[in-house]
């Protein structure tokens, strides 16, 4: 549990400050602060490594006393010089004060030891008796104490490597139970409000945590208190990290980073030991920022475990939650965390006194795009003529990394061409890049499929341009790109619809734009092919909306059929479908409703495309000359026929 903090005390001196193994220890194995941990949990965790070393040296000695020493019988020196009378010594090694040797017992071979003492006719005696004698070294002190020294020292040595493998931040098992977080320093955080752009109601949302970072007393002085925890809920790549950290930028504050993943191991209890760690070094560095990231990874709702029982996960979740509460929100310790799917989190993670803020980091609009790409243009060179609203305007839908990395594609094909400066040119090939993959210019297509592909495209790009609510045509090309797509039209919105909101006859125009390649094929070729597959898809799961979701049935009136659960932010369908909720009969008539709309809208896009076959002719021959044709070339293309 966190303390209130105090005023440092004066510290004392220790009784093992005459020699501190552990301060040492710390200096060779790089200990100290930031994400090595705090220096007091690793004076606990050495002074406890000590016994394994104190343990090690009374083994070795054991050994080396016991079990080691040889089986000598220490005999007197005339008790010696009966044995080699009585021909019973076999060899003797003479040193200056003892005399080692073996002697026969019977039938059994045992080694002597004896004290030697002046006897000058001792090698004679030996040399009568035939006993092979030699002389030997004597050891000396310094050969005795190293044969003492030397293996504590190698077992020392040993330790230490050990140590420093599973010291704070490793991966060995003494650290399981420490916090993974990266922990940045006051002065290591340089990212600041300045290096985000297009979320500026969020970072209104954080300013005030800002502030209260930075003067805790002006809302003490009220009896206000922060809210302890700060959740960023927006789609992948929205920048919610480096909203986070520019936070702690601007606040001048210790960070510390982690994801979800972190705290969850094989080991039951180590993720809410690392919890807890967390906690505690966050407690002694306040006022601090505590930033997990994807908290879905460890948040998600308890229960959920088709397997029953109380895993891992849940038990750290607990412990997170146990923390949360346990701290006083007065010592300036602020739980940030992001996640994109804040459906499946657990209720209790939300309640208030926990997450008490919730931040909604959405895709950007067209002036926030914009602002991202000038944050991002900042670092290259661009040439003058470019026009960053275009650029912002081509990609809806766009989130801030999706941004950045076009700014990248572009650098890096202008570095390839050789040029000085990034052009439209180069912009315009990396939007076309990260939406549909990289251009085959060698890929090998014949006429007849070319054709094809040329009036399906020129098929879409006019009905688009005849309709009233269709976005405006930026690019129409034949040259495939990507994995399947062998030919494609780039529209740029005329207005920003972030929110998703369309009219009916919104809708009916965007169906009918993408009906135009497939009537085109049949209308020219008297057949169709299998590359208007995506568009059906799309058309028939607009349709489909129309009847079930929006009510614009005029047979089935304003009514929703079906609720659909889908993910918030990820853009993706739910694995489990919505409960069906109506009969099979007013399914059918789902079924048939869908299929008016359908082929209503089709009919319509085949009298606009009979009308204006002419147009249709002319823009499928000048695809095929040009492979590329821009929007402006289109209208007045367009323009010069109607006059």
């Amino acid at each position: 549990m966190a303390t209130k903090r105090r005023t440092e005390p004066p510290k004392r001196k220790r009784q093992d400050e005459s020699f501190d193994l552990v301060e040492w220890l710390q200096q060779k194995i790089g200990g100290g602060r930031g994400d090595q941990g705090d220096k007091r949990t690793l004076r606990k965790r050495t002074h406890f490594s000590l016994w394994y070393f104190v343990i090690a040296f009374l083994i070795l000695s054991f050994i080396n006393t016991q079990l080691l020493r040889e089986k000598v019988t220490r005999l007197q020196y005339s008790e010696f010089k009966k044995l080699v009378t009585a021909g019973q010594v076999q060899t003797a090694q003479l040193g200056r004060e003892r005399i080692r040797g073996t002697f026969n017992e019977g039938n059994e071979t045992k080694k002597f030891l004896t004290v030697r003492v002046e006897d000058p006719n001792l090698v004679e005696l030996l040399e009568a008796k035939g006993v092979k004698y030699a002389g030997q070294a004597e050891n000396t002190l310094l050969l005795n104490a190293l044969s003492w020294v030397i293996p504590p020292l190698i077992i020392l040595a040993i330790w230490i490597v050990l140590l420093k493998r599973m010291g704070p931040g490793g991966a060995g098992v003494m650290s399981f139970g420490r916090s993974r977080a990266k922990i940045y320093a006051e002065d290591e955080t340089k990212t600041s409000f300045n290096d985000v752009a297009g979320v500026e109601e969020a970072k209104e949302e954080l300013e005030e945590i800002i502030e209260f970072l930075q003067h805790p007393e002006k809302f003490r002085s009220l009896g206000a208190t922060i809210p302890k925890g700060v959740l960023l809920i927006g789609p992948p790549g929205t920048g919610k990290t480096l909203l986070a950290r520019a936070v702690a930028g601007e606040a001048k504050v210790p960070f510390f980073s982690i994801s979800g993943s972190e705290f969850v191991e094989m080991f039951v209890g180590v993720g809410a030991a690392r919890v807890r760690d967390l906690f505690a070094q966050a407690a002694e560095r306040a006022p601090c920022i505590i930033f997990i990231d994807e908290l879905d990874a460890l948040g998600k709702a308890r229960g959920a475990n088709p397997m029953g029982g109380h895993d891992e996960r849940e038990q750290t979740l607990n412990q997170l939650l146990v923390e949360m509460d346990g701290f006083d929100p007065r010592m300036g310790v602020i739980i940030m965390s992001a996640t994109n799917r804040p459906e499946i989190l657990d209720p209790a993670l939300l309640r208030p006194g926990r997450f008490d803020r919730q931040v909604v980091v959405d895709r950007p609009d067209l002036h926030g795009r914009e602002a991202i790409l000038r944050v991002h243009a900042a670092k290259i060179k661009l040439s003058p003529d470019i026009d960053l609203n275009l650029v912002a305007r081509r990609t809806p839908g766009f989130v801030g990394a999706d941004l950045a990395n076009i700014i990248n594609e572009s650098a890096l094909l202008a570095a390839r061409r050789g040029k000085h400066h990034v052009e439209m040119e180069e912009m315009d090939e990396a939007i076309d890049r990260v939406i549909l993959g990289l251009e085959k210019k060698t890929k090998v297509i014949s006429p007849r499929v070319k054709e094809i592909i040329a009036y399906h495209e020129a098929g879409h790009a006019l009905v688009a341009e005849s309709v009233e609510h269709a976005d405006p045509v930026h690019k129409i090309s034949i040259v495939p790109r990507g994995v399947s797509a062998l030919g494609y039209t780039v529209h740029t919105p005329s207005e920003e619809n972030v929110m998703g909101f369309s009219t009916k006859a919104e809708l009916l125009d965007q169906m009918a734009a993408l009906l135009g390649g497939r009537v085109a094929e049949e209308i020219v070729f008297s057949d169709v092919s299998t590359g208007a597959q995506n568009d059906l898809h799309r058309v028939t799961s607009i349709a489909r909306d129309m009847v079930k979701e929006y009510g614009m049935s005029d047979r089935l009136g304003p009514i929703a059929y079906e609720k659909e659960r889908r993910p918030l932010f990820i853009g993706a369908p739910s694995m489990i479908g919505g409960e069906r909720e109506y009969s099979e009969e007013t399914a059918q008539a789902i079924d048939e409703e869908v299929k008016k709309i359908i082929e209503g809208t089709y009919e319509r896009v085949r009298t606009i495309l009979m009308d204006r076959r002419n147009l249709l002719d002319q823009i499928a021959k000048l695809l095929l000359e040009k492979e590329v044709v821009e929007g402006d070339e289109l209208r007045e293309l367009l323009k010069a026929n109607e006059m």
